[in-house]
């Protein structure tokens, strides 16, 4: 993958995070704060816990940080997948943000 591509992919995956927040804070109460700055989103929960979306260029990679962890995932082509092969970003996302949430959430790319 050439550096402009890798950008092009990372930038659509933090839109998507980003519009993802916007959709469940109309439908829901979960009153999630996102903010950006750069390469990096973080999502603020009401218990004071967060979740850091980061991209790590040189890598091509993004890393994911929640209560639970530390992820790294890469494009394969088609999505973004754990490098040890935990499976798929907006899977675990939805997974970790809805564990801190305390409530069902749903997060799609």
């Amino acid at each position: 993958m050439t550096d402009p591509d890798y950008m092009d992919q990372a930038e659509a995956l933090l839109r998507a995070v980003e519009a993802s927040c916007d959709r469940i804070n109309d439908e829901s109460d979960a009153d999630i704060d996102s903010q950006r700055v750069g390469g990096m989103v973080t999502l603020s929960f009401r218990n004071g816990s967060q979740i850091i979306v980061n991209l790590q260029k040189p890598l091509h990679e993004v890393w994911l940080a929640a209560k639970a962890g530390g992820f790294h995932y890469r494009f394969d082509g088609r999505q973004w997948m754990d490098t040890k092969g935990a499976g798929e970003f907006f899977a675990a996302l939805t997974r970790h943000a809805s564990e801190q949430a305390g409530q069902p959430l749903r997060f799609s790319p």
